[in-house]
Parts: C-alpha cells; structure tokens; sequence
C-alpha cells in the first residue's frame, strides 16, 4: 500500500504546485477525482488505517518467527561457602571444605518441529488479519470519498442555486424599477411596490443564507480531504455532462458481490473464525520438538568431598509433550470457536442481505431521477412562458401584483428543482459506485 499512497501523495503534491489546490483565496475548479486523490494521502480519517494495515503487515512477520528455534543462554556466578557431613541421626558432625568459588554457562535450542498445525494456522491468521485491515482501509477510504462526494455536490448543488437567486434578484428589481416609474405615473399602488420589496427582500436573505452555507460546505470539503483551509473549491461545471453507466441493476449486484468492501470484510471474517477453530483444536495435539544443548559448571558438588573441577556436558535429542488439562478445557474453546464461525457466516449474510437491498434502493432512486430530471426541464419551460406572460400582462394593467409575485416564486422554485433534479442523478450515480465498491 506505501507504492499507491506515495503515487496519490505526489499527484496531490503536484496539484497543489500547479495551483490546482492553491492557498490563494480566489476560487479554483477542482474535479472531484483530484479530491479523491488529495484525501488519499492527506486525510487525517485515513491515516489509522494505514498504520493498521503496516501493524498488520508487522504480525505476519512476528508469526513467522515462530518457526525459528528458541535459543536460551544463562550464565551464573556464586560463592559457595562450607558444607558439613554428619550421620543420619546428625550425629558425628565434620565440616565438608568445599570450593567458594561456583559459575555456571549454558546454552539451550529448541526446534519445533510438530505443532498441531498452530504455527502454520498463526502465519495463515496473521496474514488474513493484513487481508482484513487493507478491506477496512478500503471500506473506510470509501466512506471518506462518498462523504467527499456528498460535499462536493452539496457545493455545486448550492452555487448554481445562487446563481438562480441572483437571477431572480436581478429580474425582481427590474420589475421593481419598472413600478417605481408606473407608480409616478400614476398606474400603479404603492401597495404593491412595497409587496414586491418585500419578495427583493426575501431573495436577498435567501443569498446570504446560501453564502454562508457555501462557506460552511466548502470548510467541511477542503478539511475532509485534506486541503489548505484556505482552498476555495469551485466544482467542475462538466460533472453534469459526463455520460453516466446506465446499465440494469444484476449488473450492480454483481459488482457488489465482487468488489463491495464491507462483503470482502466479511468474508475474511468467517476465514478467520475457522482458523481459530483450527487453532482452537491444536491444543488437544501433542507437541514435538528438537532439543540440543551445552552446560559447563563447577564446581562439582555431587562428590563427597566436592571437587575444584568443571563439567561439560552437551546433548540432542527429541522432546515430546501433551497438556493433559486440554482433555477437559479445549474441547469449550472449541465449541467457543464453533460458534464465533457460525456468527461469521451469519454477519456475511446479514451484510449480503444489506448491499442487495441498498443497490435496489439507489438503483430505483437513480431511475427516478432521469425522471424528475425530464419532469423539472418541463416545470422551468412552463413556469418561464408563465412568467413572461404574467410580466406582459402586468405591463399592460392585465394582471395584479399577486400574479406576478405568483409567477416569480413558480419560476424560481421551477429553477431550483431543476438544479436539484439534476445533482440527484449525480449523487445517486456515486451512491451506486460506493455502495458497489466501485467508487
């Protein structure tokens, strides 16, 4: 994973030099792509998992070791003073002289050579544990991008919508102009300059609302991913022309199956679950080793009188050993282990059941917003040709002010439900890549 992160750290780096991600407060068109690869290596959420995965990596190293053999060394000095003899009624007591100076070295190897298969069953678990924090790594960076997405559309969604409440302001005060010069005239009330101020006033409200909502999503997006603070990110006009998948929904379940991390975490779960029942049964084994070794102490005291000499010895041979206790207490870590796989293969299926169920939903809902796009498209032509009938008609004493303040909020809400039909086929677009695992 350091290869990848370090390819994602230095587009990132290279962005940023180019301006791309700049610390300059004038707004920069960032793609949601160079989004994606400045988190990669700048999120503060993704870093964790990335020093889990390199503990993990760690552990398969640990276990390994296992197979190497236990080397022991010991070494010892004493002073040994004056011993006695006596008979065993303690009677007839001499004093024994013995040598006060004593030392001992050795050297002991322990070779495994049969374990029950639980050596082997750790390197296999170790390594499904790397295999498990890389799909959590995935599953995590996926979380950070859909996140990233919602912000991203959130900011694009809301700038074309101040575009659209600036329009509206320009026009209304057109209008508004427009009833100032009648009200001189004499044709129109100044009744309904006043109403019509007050709709001026409204949008103006709405605009600085949405400027502030603008600051706040655009704070939450360059933080999320990593950015200057100072970064103001203007979303790629072109994300609404992109030509979008629309294939069936077996083709998303399938992909799901394949690539959805949460189901990949899973499956690495039940794996492991069965090691550990391995693991588990291991312990009713024996164990078998190779053992050699090396001694030399001195003096030597075994002999009556003791002797001022030292004794060298060394040995091989094959040690056997069984844990008797694991008659009667394996067997619950066993059916311990039995039932953690069960709950396994029953999280796996509740998270199957899951990604099925939300790729139908977002399928669904991205079908529906072709749809809304069509229905909205229309809703703005009528509410366009009844606002241009409405103003010529009020013009020409034809309409009331009630009319026009009626056409303007149909125009504008038309206006702002497009802007929304259109981010929601986005939005659901990448909700079906994430929930995939193809985002």
């Amino acid at each position: 994973m350091n290869n990848p992160r370090l390819l994602a750290g230095m587009l990132c780096a290279s962005l940023l030099s180019a301006g791309v991600c700049a610390y300059a407060s004038s707004p920069r068109v960032v793609t949601l792509d160079e989004i994606f690869e400045c988190a990669e290596s700048n999120s503060a959420q993704l870093r964790p998992y990335f020093t889990a995965e390199e503990e993990a990596q760690a552990g398969i190293s640990v276990a390994r070791a296992s197979r190497l053999p236990d080397i022991t060394a010991n070494a010892s000095a004493s002073y040994i003073g004056n011993g006695f003899v006596t008979k065993r009624d303690f009677s007839h007591y001499e004093v024994a002289k013995i040598p006060h100076l004593g030392y001992g070295f050795g050297v002991t190897l322990e070779q495994p050579v049969y374990t029950g298969g639980a050596i082997s069953t750790g390197i296999e678990m170790a390594e499904l544990q790397s295999t498990a924090a890389r799909y959590a790594t995935e599953l995590n960076r996926d979380n950070i991008r859909f996140q990233l997405t919602g912000l991203y559309l959130d900011l694009y969604k809301y700038s074309n919508l101040r575009r659209v409440v600036e329009s509206n302001v320009a026009q209304a005060r057109q209008v508004l102009e427009e009833m100032h010069a009648r009200y001189e005239q004499g044709t129109a009330l100044r009744n309904d300059i006043t109403r019509y101020e007050l709709l001026v006033s409204n949008l103006e409200l709405q605009l600085i609302k949405i400027n502030n909502l603008l600051e706040i999503l655009n704070r939450n997006l360059v933080t999320t991913a990593g950015l200057p603070e100072s970064t103001i990110v203007e979303p790629d006009s072109t994300i609404l022309s992109r030509s979008l998948e629309v294939s069936g929904e077996g083709s998303w379940q399938e992909a799901a199956q394949d690539n959805a991390p949460s189901l990949a975490l899973a499956r690495t779960g039940i794996t492991l679950s069965e090691k550990a029942e391995r693991m588990a049964k291991a312990d009713r084994l024996p164990k078998i080793g190779i053992r050699a070794g090396w001694t030399l102490d001195g003096p030597i005291l075994v002999e009556i009188p003791p002797l001022n000499l030292n004794l060298s010895y060394w040995y091989v041979g094959v040690g056997i050993s069984y844990n008797l206790a694991s008659l009667y207490k394996s067997n619950k870590s066993v059916k311990r282990a039995q039932i953690a796989s069960q709950k396994a293969r029953e999280d796996y299926d509740a998270a199957l059941q899951h990604t099925s169920l939300a790729i139908n939903s977002d399928y669904v809902h991205y079908l529906e917003a072709y749809e809304e796009l069509k229905t909205q498209q229309k809703s703005v032509e009528l509410a366009e040709r009844n606002y241009n009938t409405t103003s010529t008609r009020y013009s020409a004493d034809m309409a009331l002010i009630t009319d026009m303040l009626d056409a303007a909020n149909s125009k504008l809400d038309a206006e702002q439900q497009l802007v929304n039909a259109r981010i929601n086929i986005i939005y659901y677009y990448y909700k079906l890549l994430f929930t995939s695992g193809k985002l």
